[in-house]
This record gives structure tokens, sequence and C-alpha cells, in this order.
């Protein structure tokens, strides 16, 4: 009985070749997501001029879009899960992620040179902003297609232990409903939820009013801000490998997690009181430190959830992880964006600080019960067996043979 005991004989485990280029279609797809969600924020004067709207209009741009951000921010667990092998499975979440942070890199970096402040040529500016405009229908649409010719819903073999497990139950007995109830009912997970939602929300939130907090202290630094967040998410890309790869390497989830959380909220707490200095190259610095923390949280978020909710499914946790990320994005980016223009930046900042404190303490308490790692190594008794046929990744010798009691 259960879901353990559906498993009946030896089931084949074998990597797909296809793999690598669904992960690179899916970061280029999400690249590009990315882009346009920080296109607007980061040029928050120039378009305020140029449309005659405030910035918090300009603020509620980027957050209507984070709705089509959903169907997108929840496939890094599901696709690292379905196509990856147990011993590469974090380092392709986490490039799935970096995907999406390589997108807000190049939002930060691109849209100022594209579209300089020409406030006293508004032809050339319309100009800039249509050149902006075209090439990101271009590549769009160019991802539109890719993404219809290569993605399949999964590889013809599983290519782990668990995955095999899962796709031996039947259909019928999967109930979304009957998973997200389990999920609520999971209180380490409850606890994941708030705090990785607590941590991608204050994330969010500094990089849609990270312009607005330079240019307050850094007049007519709009190309510095760009670039400042730039730094940002490259360190957080470096910062995401590094901890999917080492996620791979030692299964030390839960202590990652509460390292990383911690060092966030410190590099937050320095960022804010280094800001005001008025040393550019500080803040470069600062932002650079809290980027490689905060981003670099984001995979350990998700591999974490699908360790701790196994059997259900990744693309559920994920996406309610997603959820719980936007609904606190939008929250922080409206009350840190109110005590920014009524206050100070710092006043913002200290906000964020305060709630991040808060996400430490839940992270603490959550209970690492590792459940998709211990059927992939045989702790669970299913009979598994993997057959390394095209696989560079199991050789011969890690074998499972796990006998079934039944």
């Amino acid at each position: 009985g259960g879901w353990g005991g559906a498993v009946a004989g030896r089931l084949e485990t074998r990597l797909s070749r296809r793999r690598l280029a669904v992960l690179a279609v899916f970061s280029c797809y999400s690249l590009v997501n990315a882009f346009q969600w920080i296109q607007y924020s980061i040029l928050s004067n120039v378009f305020a001029g140029f449309y005659g709207v405030s910035f918090t209009q300009i603020d509620w741009l980027s957050m209507v879009y984070m709705v089509a951000y959903v169907f997108i921010l929840g496939l890094p667990s599901r696709i690292a899960s379905v196509w990856f092998g147990p011993t590469e499975v974090s380092t392709a979440c986490a490039v799935a992620v970096l995907g999406n942070q390589l997108g807000t890199a190049i939002g930060f970096l691109l849209p100022p040179v594209l579209v300089p402040n020409t406030p006293n040529d508004i032809d050339l500016m319309a100009h800039n902003i249509s050149i902006m405009f075209y090439g990101t229908a271009i590549v769009s649409t160019l991802l539109f297609f890719l993404t219809g010719v290569v993605f399949e819903e999964k590889p013809k073999y599983p290519p782990s232990h668990s995955q095999a497990v899962l796709q031996t139950m039947p259909p019928e007995d999967y109930s979304y409903k009957q998973s997200i109830i389990n999920l609520f009912k999971n209180i380490p997970f409850v606890l994941l939820l708030i705090s990785y939602g607590i941590m991608t929300g204050a994330f969010y939130s500094v990089s849609t009013l990270l312009n607005q907090m330079i240019v307050t202290h850094y007049e007519g630094e709009e190309v510095n801000a760009g670039r400042i967040g730039l730094t940002l998410v490259v360190a957080g890309m470096v910062g995401s490998i590094i901890c999917g790869l080492w996620l791979d390497y030692t299964k030390t989830y839960k202590q990652t997690t509460l390292i990383v959380y911690i060092l966030s909220f410190i590099g937050l707490l320095v960022f804010t009181f280094t800001l005001d200095l008025g040393y550019l190259i500080v803040v470069f610095v600062t932002g650079g430190v809290l980027g490689f923390f905060m981003t670099g949280y984001l995979p350990l978020g998700f591999e974490f959830a699908v360790e701790i909710t196994y059997p259900e499914s990744e693309g559920t946790s994920s996406g309610l992880l997603n959820a719980s990320a936007q609904i606190f994005g939008i929250v922080f980016t409206l009350v840190q964006g109110k005590l920014t223009t009524d206050y100070s930046p710092r006043a913002g900042n200290l906000f964020l600080c305060a709630w991040i404190f808060v996400g430490i303490i839940l992270t603490g308490l959550i209970k690492s019960d590792l459940r998709r790692h211990n059927v992939n190594s045989g702790i669970m008794n299913l009979d598994v067996k993997a057959v390394p046929v095209d696989s560079p990744v199991e050789p011969e010798s890690t074998t499972l043979k796990i006998q079934s009691a039944l």
C-alpha cells in the first residue's frame, strides 16, 4: 500500500540527451521574462517623465507583470527533478534559476544604455524606447517557437529512483487538491513557504527600487544604478551555481539554507548603512555581497522544498513558494517604496531587515527530513534498479538494488 508500495519489479533509470537542450531553452525563455520585469523600473525616472506618470505607477507595472512570472518561476525544480539524475539535480535547478537572474542582469545593464535620459529631445527618447520594445518582441517570438520544438513533458526513462517511483503511481491516485492539503499539513514546508517568501520578496523589492535608492543619494547616476543592479545579479548568479554544486556534493539542505539566510541579513544591513557614504565603489561592493547571498538562496529554497515534500509534485511546491514570493514582493515593494519616498532609503531597507530576521528564526525551526534523498540512496524500502545506458553520471558501480519487502 501507499506510494512506496506501488513499485513492483525493477525500474530503469537513464539520463536523456535532450535534457541539456530543455534546460538551455528554458533558461533563455526565463531570461527574456526577467528582462521585461526590470526594464521599466531601472529607468523609472525616464519613463515617469516620458509618459507623465508617477514612480508608484512604474512600480505597479513591474508588480502587475509578476502575474506572468508564476508560470515560469515554478519550473526550475520541476525540470531538474524530471530530467536530471540525483548527482546533478541541484546544479540543474541552479542553472535554470540562473537564466532568470541573467535576464535581470541584462535588464539592469541594457535599458540605461539603449534609452539614455534625454529630456531635451523627446523624439530621440521615443525612438530609443521603440527600438528596445521591438528587440524584446523579436527575441520573445523566436523563443516561443524554440520552446514548442524542444520541450517535452518528460523523458522516455526516469532519470532517478525517486522519479521512477513517482511514475509508477497511477494518474488517478494524484489529486491536485489533496496535494495542496498535504503540503499545508507539512509544518516544515509551511515554515519554508513563509521564509522563502520573505527572502525572495525582499530581493524583488530591492531590485525594483534600486534606481530610486541610488538616485536619491547619487543624483544623475542612472547608468551606475543599472551597473550596481548588474553587479548584484551577477554576484547572485555565482552564488546560485556555488550553492547548487554544494548541495549536490553535501546534501546539507537546512544548514546551507540557514547560513545563506543569516549572511543575506548581514549583507542587507551593511548595504543599508553604507549607501549614503558618498562612495559609489562601496555601493558596488556591498550590492555584490548582498546579491551573492540573496540570489544564491533561490535554488536552495526550491530544492529544500522538493526534499521535504517528496512525493508531492515539484511543480506544486514550487508554485506555492513563488506565490508566497509574489505576495511578499508586492507588499514589500509598496511599503518600501512608500518609506523610501516619504523618509529615506535607509527606512525602507531597515523594514526589510526586520522581516529577514523573522525569516532566519523560521528557517531555524524547519525540521530537515530529506525524503527524496532517502529514496535515491536506497534508505527507503523500494525496489528500483538503475540501468545507466547512456548515463555519463551514474556508472555501473553505483547501481542500486533495493529489494522490496512486498
